[in-house]
């Protein structure tokens, strides 16, 4: 009989083959996502003078170019764009000025993320905010108040992009070496050298017509896309003693099948639990490797209606293995009341 540890060891070695890049496609890729992305913007510019709406369409469109620039710089990050570490920093670095994110600062953090995704004893880098069931009532109402606010679907996909481009992206954290620090400092500078010449150029109102609907639409994507890939009902989450890395990859992230226009879009990135897996393969990898390994294909399926159905789940319940709802959270806590109060009843009887 094989045993889970025997399965875990070959199901690793079965994707090792899709983790290896191609110069050709990663090329190519780059010319199909970046140029147009860039032709885009431009026309964005141009089409000002006939009507401001012409402009919005085309940042609304330079949005999922953007997203799917953003793939690119996620693989770079992983070293799995480019076989050369050399041609990852570089595009890396040219892609996180195109989607304003540090690539040293995102490179570090987005490692910790995949070193310790569904750990529950490992929460906070990386990751989006989530409290199990006993941490949200053990907090005081101000503190479950803020929890609910930053829960909130208008706060993480409306305040949320903001807060990304914003502050997120601009500062380092407290423990970041000197070559994260001065890779953010670069960044930061270079990004701030391009908004001025445009807006020199082209003024302000064309400027955010352009530019800031255009990452706006793309973060509130990108945070839905991170989210709906590890928040759903069944998600795998464990502390760190029963932890398992190939569980917390094929049962702990999603995929998530989109129509082929979005899933081109977003670069193949639906089908994260093989990108948990197997960091190292290139996104233009990621299907094949999913439609080769059958045990792949028994990740949980997430469908765009089924997928909004997320939005309620807010926080996870260790015992019941399973998100739950701010609502039946509620029913927990009157449930917990009134046996509270039947043990008190019952006590004063005596």
């Amino acid at each position: 009989m094989t045993t889970n540890a025997e399965k875990t060891k070959q199901l690793r070695k079965e994707v090792q083959p899709f983790a290896k890049s191609d110069t050709g496609k990663s090329v190519f890729q780059i010319f199909n996502t970046i140029v147009p992305l860039l032709v885009i913007w431009a026309a964005g510019y141009y089409l000002i003078q006939f009507s401001p709406w012409y402009t919005v369409a085309c940042s609304v469109l330079a949005a999922g170019f953007v997203v799917r620039t953003f793939i690119i710089f996620h693989d770079c990050t992983h070293g799995s764009f480019f076989s050369n570490k050399k041609a990852n920093d570089i595009v890396g670095n040219i892609t996180g000025l195109l989607t304003s994110f540090p690539y040293q600062k995102w490179k570090r953090e987005h490692t910790i993320h995949h070193a310790t995704s569904s750990n529950l004893d490992k929460r906070g880098i990386g990751d989006i905010d989530m409290l199990t069931v006993d941490e949200y009532l053990e907090k005081s109402k101000l503190g479950r108040l803020g929890y609910r606010l930053y829960r909130n679907p208008i706060v993480m996909f409306g305040l949320g992009p903001l807060l990304m481009v914003l502050v997120l992206n601009r500062v380092n954290r407290k423990d970041a070496k000197q070559k994260e620090r001065l890779n953010t400092y670069f960044t930061n500078i270079a990004l701030l050298a391009i908004c001025a010449t445009l807006i020199f150029v082209f003024g302000w109102t064309t400027f955010l017509l352009v530019h800031a609907i255009t990452l706006f639409i793309a973060g509130s994507l990108g945070i839905w896309l991170f989210y709906i890939q590890h928040t759903y009902e069944d998600s795998y989450f464990e502390y760190d003693t029963e932890w398992d890395y190939v569980k917390a990859a094929v049962e702990g992230s999603s995929y998530y099948k989109l129509p082929k226009i979005l899933q081109w879009i977003t670069g193949n990135i639906g089908f994260h639990h093989v990108h948990h897996l197997a960091p190292r393969v290139p996104n233009y990898k990621l299907e094949e490797a999913h439609e080769s390994i059958p045990p792949l294909q028994r990740a949980t399926t997430i469908t765009l209606k089924t997928s909004v159905e997320s939005i309620r789940y807010k926080l996870y319940d260790p015992e019941r293995k399973k998100f739950v709802s701010f609502k039946e959270v509620e029913e927990l806590i009157q449930l917990r009341e009134k046996s509270m109060k039947s043990k008190n009843m019952k006590a004063i009887s005596k």
